[in-house]
């Protein structure tokens, strides 16, 4: 009776070879990008020096970073309305079950997908070449990010809903916006309003460093500090940073748990 082959032997080769490759790789890395321990140590003396200007953290010119931090605010709301205005209109020529063509379908999902692979910061360089420093390449660069996001997640949305309304809908003579009206955004209101809100979280983020590239708001402030060694400045624009995200992040909850309240509520 013949033995069935050994195939733990080839596996366990195999790791072992993946894991040689990996280390190696690892290595050359390092060495490629010098992150050596000498310079790692060396710059122990740079770090300390650093830290300790950053304490205690001042506001030399609040009503300068404040306007910033207003400028960034301003900057992911306005971006985050045109994307999600935007993503919603793309997203329902984008949905298998609401396009009147697939390949439409195909042609804004495969547009999205570029979009969204494309960093915020590389549209707000490409935008600052076109119309310039300041606030509306930032809002630009994060209306066109949020439709790379909002289109995919809308139109998922849009796919999963009853079509049985819509058939109804239409079955009794209703125009192409009253289903969409009646019919559609009933059903997905609470998932657009997560994913928007969700998408107004991000854009904060991001608004906060499109200003280091010169695309408005308090990311340039920071870049400013750090430029003329005010460390404690710039601690203290980056607890102003920090304050921002977390209460937008605060905000978002709380809307998202009025939505998801109301919505149950509609249901019953």
């Amino acid at each position: 009776m013949m033995k069935p082959p050994n195939t733990k032997q080839p596996k366990k080769t195999q790791n072992l070879i993946f894991l040689f490759l990996a280390i190696a790789f690892f290595v050359f890395s390092m060495l490629q990008l010098n992150i050596v321990p000498e310079r790692i140590l060396s710059s122990i003396d740079r770090m300390q020096y650093v830290l300790s200007n950053m304490f205690p953290p001042v506001l030399n010119e609040p009503i300068d970073i404040a306007g910033a931090a207003i400028e960034s605010i301003q900057v992911a709301i306005l971006g985050t309305i045109f994307g999600v205005i935007i993503s919603i209109i793309l997203a329902v020529f984008a949905a298998k079950n609401l396009t009147p063509s697939r390949y439409i379908s195909y042609a804004i999902k495969s547009f999205a997908g570029f979009v969204r692979a494309v960093p915020a910061l590389v549209w707000a360089l490409l935008f600052i070449v076109a119309v310039g420093l300041g606030p509306t390449p930032g809002i630009l660069a994060l209306a066109i990010n949020s439709v790379g996001m909002l289109v995919k997640v809308y139109a998922e949305a849009l796919e999963e809903i009853d079509m049985g309304v819509v058939e109804a809908l239409d079955s009794a003579g209703a125009s192409r916006l009253q289903v969409i009206l009646q019919g559609v955004i009933p059903s997905i209101l609470s998932a657009f309003i997560a994913w928007s809100l969700f998408r107004f979280d991000v854009n904060i983020r991001y608004s906060a460093i499109l200003g280091v590239v010169g695309a408005g708001g308090i990311g340039w402030e920071l870049m400013k500090a750090a430029q003329m060694a005010r460390y404690n400045e710039a601690l203290m624009v980056t607890i102003v940073i920090f304050l921002m995200v977390m209460s937008a992040e605060l905000i978002s909850e709380y809307f998202k748990k009025r939505t998801t309240a109301a919505t149950a509520a509609a249901m019953k």
